[in-house]
């Protein structure tokens, strides 16, 4: 069986082919620019190497058709027929209630929209997604992931804010999370590598990137996560400010007469290591101009690893303990200075760090603790993708 994953941005598609006999990828590219001029697909062949594509891509419709036309290609194709794909599965960042994967219908569509505001960029590029592959396959099965469903076991102490609670009933106001594909292929993955079942166990799982967020996982459940009723809630980000007061926003709007649409880019986009820097959010660049001594570089980085600290002990506190510590994505997997921060001083949980391993360490599956440390810590490469196409395996193969 083939399945073809989809991820569809604002203004970029990503997609992998995969043959589930044996999780191979068989193809994979992305189209960047979708609606803007200069658009162009970079390839990925089998063999490592890349090639680019330019072409117009003015809608999304338009890049699946590329996207289908490349697969098909003599020379740099997957496949020979279109037939040959069984799915397709799409991440979905916001998925308000559901709490599974679901393959696609017409009614859940309808159930879907509602939720989808809470992430409009995103949510208006998935939808568009899915109908430009109907279009060009309209028999062919999809299956949404959506990335809140694993966050859906948090009780209502975790989930629920300190609003009237009309705003809950009448607007389902509440943490909705994010990352949760991620955080669930992590738990699943950490479970297999480290030989410690999930549901045996407490996790806490880390994802580190531009966008960021911490999950604690008892037993094989989330119980909490720190991003909320959207992705801009928890750690300090690339350019989202993550936990802040919000009279500090209102106070900030009245002062400079920022409208919402302003006041939300200020949140979303020149915030966090970007605003503090005033240079960049990549992290690299901070970590190189904090080597270089610049002041301001190193005050984002002291914040940003101090945040992830903070809950990674709240998490420990929530659960009565952790077990393991689990850190992936971009700056989780490769930056080995903001692991070493954020695990530094606490020795009261258990936890020691092997300083020589994690250092050497830039995104391999690995364990990093020492042996005598009472919590294992670890580096686990998300593969979000993979457990996309996994899901939507699994439901197609009941239908």
């Amino acid at each position: 069986m083939k399945i073809l994953v989809v991820n569809c941005g604002s203004s970029s598609i990503k997609y992998k082919l995969y043959v589930m006999e044996n999780h191979s990828v068989i193809a994979a590219g992305g189209i960047e620019k979708v609606g803007i001029e200069g658009s162009f697909l970079k390839v990925t062949l089998p063999d490592g190497t890349k090639r680019v594509i330019e072409h117009e891509c003015p809608t999304h419709s338009e890049g699946i058709r590329l996207m289908f036309k490349t697969l098909l290609d003599p020379e740099i194709g997957a496949i020979k027929s279109l037939d040959e794909i069984s799915a397709a599965g799409h991440r979905i960042v916001a998925g308000g209630i559901f709490t599974k994967s679901q393959i696609v219908t017409d009614e859940m569509i309808e159930q879907w929209k509602p939720f989808m505001e809470l992430a409009p960029l995103h949510s208006e590029a998935h939808l568009k997604g899915y109908l430009a592959v109907k279009e060009q396959l309209p028999d062919l099965p999809q299956v949404f992931v959506f990335d809140t469903a694993f966050h859906q076991t948090m009780p209502p102490k975790a989930y629920m804010y300190a609003l009237p609670y009309r705003y809950y009933s009448e607007m389902r106001i509440r943490r909705y999370g994010a990352h949760g594909t991620s955080h669930r292929y992590v738990t699943q993955r950490a479970g297999e590598f480290l030989n410690m079942k999930p549901e045996e166990h407490r996790f806490i799982t880390c994802h580190i990137g531009n966008g960021a967020s911490i999950s604690a996982v008892d037993h094989g459940k989330c119980v909490d996560t720190s991003m909320g009723l959207t992705p801009l809630e928890g750690l300090m980000m690339g350019t989202r400010t993550g936990d802040i007061d919000a009279s500090a926003i209102l106070y900030i709007m009245e002062r400079e007469h920022q409208t919402l649409e302003e006041a939300v880019n200020l949140l979303n986009k020149e915030s966090g290591v970007l605003g503090i820097t005033e240079m960049s959010s990549d992290m690299r660049i901070i970590d190189d101009a904090a080597m270089a001594g610049n002041e301001r570089a190193q005050l984002a980085l002291d914040m940003y690893d101090y945040r992830i600290k903070k809950y990674i002990g709240a998490y420990a506190a929530a659960m009565n303990g952790v077990d393991a510590i689990i850190f992936t994505a971009g700056v989780g997997e490769h930056q080995w200075d903001v692991r070493e921060e954020a695990c530094k001083n606490m020795e009261y949980l258990g936890v020691k760090l092997d300083f020589e391993k994690n250092r050497k360490n830039f995104g391999e599956e690995e364990i990093i603790s020492t042996p005598d440390s009472k919590v294992i810590v670890a580096v686990i490469p998300t593969d979000e993708e993979l457990l996309i196409a996994k899901d939507t395996e699994e439901l197609v193969a009941k239908c």
